[in-house]
């Protein structure tokens, strides 16, 4: 397993804030700057944007880095999903999703990171 990188670890640093408000939000309701749906998914999109432009910096458009690239796109829908439906009934469950998103991302990118997937080469592990 190859060691992971000073942007893997600010990467981590940028989805455990996310995690960290989150949570918060769960169990106060709300947090400063964050009073609803709406602001917890804008502050998730702000923090895994920035979280994955860091961890992917450098890295090859190869086949895995096209999927992580995608699985990245899935998780922006579902945070501009979230936050244009944050006053329906169903914003929570959407909230909830997109948070996990999130975390899948990360986890997939540092599991590639690592050499962890089967086929591929971490960044310059050539």
């Amino acid at each position: 397993m190859d060691k992971l990188k000073a942007r893997d670890w600010i990467a981590t640093v940028l989805v455990a804030a996310v995690a960290a408000a989150y949570i918060a939000y769960l169990v106060n309701g709300d947090i400063p700057f964050i009073k609803d749906p709406r602001g917890m998914s804008a502050t998730g999109l702000i923090l895994g944007a920035a979280a994955f432009f860091v961890v992917r910096r450098g890295d090859e458009l190869d086949r895995v880095g096209k999927s992580e690239s995608a699985l990245a796109v899935a998780s922006l829908a579902l945070g501009f999903v979230a936050l244009i439906f944050a006053e329906t009934a169903a914003a929570e469950w959407l909230l909830a999703v997109f948070m996990i998103s999130i975390a899948v991302v990360w986890a997939v990118e540092l599991i590639d990171h690592a050499g962890l997937l089967p086929g591929h080469h971490p960044a310059g592990a050539r």
